[in-house]
């Protein structure tokens, strides 16, 4: 289902990338430096990010207040200052609620998309989805995902659940609830990350293609 080789090298590149362009010393806007250094922690950077975000939002408003967003930006250990994170929340905060949707927010900072990538990644999402409740769980790629050749699974080493699980895991980063349950949100922040390294649309659109047996 996956050219895992060809992502691993992509995020390789782009981690090396954004994190080169984080420390190369020019002035950047605390918000540039916020996104290079989610995309310098790879693919589940951002993803990363908005968990942590998440962790915070105990009243479950799926919003952030001006404190908890500084906290938060703290916690990732970005080199800026109180005042500039106030600025970026400020920027965030467009209708100057006193608060940031936090889907909205992740929508802003992770790199930007054409439409024909978010197209071909809804498209793929969907191939999984089989149930449409839009949430890709195990159950959904037994439908569409075959084991039976993976070299794990025939030397017995792995169970098909296992190698399913650790392939919803590659979209959830190595820390985070780990729950097996891949949204689309998530699904598009990861695909968004891997978009950033590559220049044509015509070679993502491929690569999508190519990886998911779409026609």
């Amino acid at each position: 289902m996956a050219c895992n080789d060809e992502l691993y090298t992509l995020e390789a590149d782009l981690k090396n990338k954004s994190l080169r362009e984080l420390t190369d010393g020019a002035e950047k806007d605390p918000i540039t430096k916020l996104r290079l250094l989610c995309l310098s922690r790879g693919a589940t950077g951002i993803l990363g990010l908005g968990r942590a975000f998440r962790a915070m939002d105990d009243d479950g408003s799926k919003a952030l207040n001006e404190e908890e967003f500084i906290t938060g930006i703290h916690d990732t250990g970005l080199d800026v200052t109180d005042d500039e994170i106030r600025e970026m929340f400020k920027t965030f905060d467009e209708d100057g609620s006193g608060s940031i949707n936090m889907t909205e927010f992740l929508l802003k900072l992770r790199p930007k998309m054409s439409q024909s990538r978010i197209s071909i990644i809804n498209q793929a999402f969907d191939k999984m989805d089989k149930d449409g409740d839009n949430v890709i769980t195990i159950q959904d790629l037994k439908n569409v995902y075959s084991v039976k050749e993976n070299p794990l699974f025939r030397s017995g080493e792995r169970t098909e659940d296992e190698i399913l699980t650790e392939f919803l895991h590659n979209f959830e980063g190595g820390r985070g609830n780990l729950d097996g349950k891949i949204t689309r949100e998530e699904f598009e922040n990861y695909y968004a990350t891997i978009s950033a390294s590559i220049d044509h649309d015509g070679y993502f659109d491929l690569m999508m293609r190519r990886a998911y047996a779409m026609s």
